[in-house]
């Protein structure tokens, strides 16, 4: 029997050896499927290289309205989900287990996508393709136009484009058919849209602005091969495929155009709404249950917005406060626009050591703070962009300035938190400095993740050193009860049966915005549901998952290791942070 036990020992060494062999392969062969995902999808969705700054494809555009392409779509998700069910479980890392798990998520929803009638709907006012083809044109954005062969990739692309454009009109006359129209209240913003481009100046057209800004080392005869190649594309393509689409949309479609504002009037518009809410908020939570969330939301922070009140000693309601806010000469305090951006660096300068108590994760990328130039200041609003992963090019919190008299301050300290530090710059920027994610996730990008996070880190104000002064705690409080009212109004216009002014008329009741500003956002809710409704439930689950972590943890509770386990995976869905939050405490 004694002899035996070498052998035993060599068996197991043996399998122990296989088992590694084997994990090891499975994990390399994980990491290559992964990229070939990424890859494959930049080819499939062309545009999408172009935005990451990958030129390969930049001289096409695939008609992602056909049938043709909507099989190959369907074809390319089915596929990549059955290779990655072929991947089992126990070989896998587990930063490759939660690469898995998102995007076996995603691949199901994208498939699930296919089933519904929305492509019916393939123009709206602010979401759609015709507008993002309008930023490419402007010569300002992804769209290269550096050399003489950016300039011919992008009058290729634009053949792409037209036969996306007449694909468009063909899908709204089957949605008139079928009964999926939008409304006539978001045609309404469209026609006019359309009907800027139908201008026959040909040198002062938006597809024209690239010719304008032609590099000075172009030849003459190329200057002179490109002049007229596009004038000849806007003049014998762009201007007539615009005038057809705006006369279709201007004549029968708006005739048939409904008077309803939410999607629950349609036969799927219920298991649509659910798809949706699914897909940005990354949650299975109910829009009753997001509803009565709103609701709670709202009074609470308009508890909170009257405690301020009667701290400044303001005699009034709380519309009439909004109405003295926006409008207080003491709130617009500077006189050049260099005074907006210091005080912009102060407050970095201000909460610098709070940031350093709270983050040891924190981004290499430069950072600065810029103001918007002046030629789009005056329709921007305070963004961030991110900065390019070779650091050439740092992050930058952009500040619109168009009348610096007017400038008021009154939300500033919380705009910094969300869209600078440590919001949007820390949670991009160190999304793209790991080089441990693959490729498909440092680009990735989950509404309720991203901008839930920033509007997290708003509540961190008191935390770092801010909102000492009540108006600025006002300023926070304000927009986070902006969207706290979106959880009530998105779910109220698609699955109560909300009507737009009702939608309208609640926004009013509980913020101080101009009603024009406010019928905007409520017709963007109209146009895209639930995508409104990340932000809010973002924030709430990353409090809740503080909220947790303190309590099970008490005293072993740190706030750096919390902020670094949230951040350093990137953008993910919140189901799966709650579950990697939740092993954590555990542990």
């Amino acid at each position: 029997m004694m002899k035996k036990a070498p052998l035993i020992i060599g068996l197991c060494f043996l399998l122990a050896c296989n088992f590694f062999n084997q994990e090891k392969r499975s994990q390399n062969n994980f990491d290559n499927f992964l990229e070939d995902y990424f890859q494959e999808s930049l080819k499939l969705y062309r545009i999408n290289a172009t935005f990451l700054g990958d030129n390969r494809y930049n001289d096409s555009l695939p008609d992602f309205l056909s049938s043709e392409f909507l099989a190959k779509e369907k074809h390319f998700f089915t596929l990549f989900k059955e290779r990655l069910s072929q991947f089992e479980d126990p070989y896998l890392t587990s930063d490759q287990l939660m690469s898995k798990d998102i995007l076996l998520r995603d691949l199901k929803l994208k498939l699930k996508e296919s089933s519904f009638n929305k492509d019916l709907m393939p123009i709206d006012q602010m979401w759609t393709f015709q507008l993002t083809i309008g930023q490419l044109a402007s010569g300002k954005g992804a769209q290269p136009f550096v050399t003489p062969n950016d300039y011919r990739n992008w009058l290729i692309r634009l053949e792409g484009y037209m036969r996306w454009m007449s694909s468009a009109e063909e899908k709204m006359k089957e949605g008139i058919e079928k009964g999926y129209v939008l409304p006539k209240s978001l045609i309404k913003k469209v026609i006019p849209q359309l009907a800027v481009m139908t201008s026959p100046e040909v040198t002062s057209h938006l597809f024209y602005n690239p010719i304008k800004n032609m590099p000075d080392r172009f030849t003459q005869e190329e200057k002179a091969e490109l002049i007229g190649a596009y004038k000849q594309m806007i003049t014998d393509k762009i201007i007539p495929a615009y005038q057809t689409l705006h006369d279709f949309m201007a004549g029968p479609y708006f005739e048939a155009g409904r008077e309803s504002s939410g999607y629950g009037v349609f036969p799927d518009g219920e298991d649509y709404y659910k798809y949706a809410i699914q897909v940005y908020t990354t949650t299975d939570m109910s829009a009753d249950e997001i509803h009565n969330l709103g609701l709670k939301e709202v009074a609470r922070i308009r508890s909170e917005m009257k405690k301020v009140m009667q701290e400044v000693g303001f005699k009034g309601t709380l519309l009439e406060f909004f109405e003295h806010v926006r409008t207080s000469r003491d709130l617009m305090p500077f006189d050049t626009a260099e005074q907006v951006i210091d005080n912009f660096n102060l407050m970095y300068k201000r909460i610098k050591p709070f940031v350093d108590e709270q983050f040891d994760l924190q981004p290499k990328t430069p950072f600065e703070i810029r103001r918007v130039e002046t030629f789009r200041e005056k329709s921007a609003a305070a963004h961030y962009n991110r900065g390019s992963l070779d650091g050439s090019r740092p992050g930058i919190f952009y500040v619109p300035i168009p009348d610096v008299g007017k400038y008021n301050v009154f939300d500033n300290e919380a705009l910094f938190l969300h869209e600078a530090i440590p919001g949007h710059h820390f949670q991009i920027s160190i999304q793209q400095e790991n080089q441990k994610l693959p490729n498909f996730r440092k680009n990735s990008f989950y509404s309720a993740f991203s901008e839930g996070w920033a509007l997290y880190t708003e509540s961190l104000g008191k935390e770092m050193g801010l909102y000492d002064d009540p108006y600025q705690y006002f300023g926070m409080l304000n927009m986070e009860m902006h969207r706290a009212i979106r959880l009530v109004v998105d779910t109220g216009l698609h699955s109560k049966g909300w009507s737009r002014e009702q939608a309208i008329a609640y926004s009013l009741e509980n913020e101080g915005d101009s009603k024009a500003k406010l019928t905007s956002e409520i017709e963007r809710y109209m146009a895209n549901p639930a995508q409104a409704l990340s932000y809010k439930i973002g924030q709430l689950k990353i409090q809740e998952l503080r909220s947790l972590a303190e309590k099970e943890m008490g005293d072993r509770f740190d706030i750096k290791t919390f902020h670094r386990k949230v951040l350093e995976d990137g953008a993910i869905p919140l189901s799966i942070l709650e579950k990697k939050i939740n092993s954590w405490i555990a542990e």
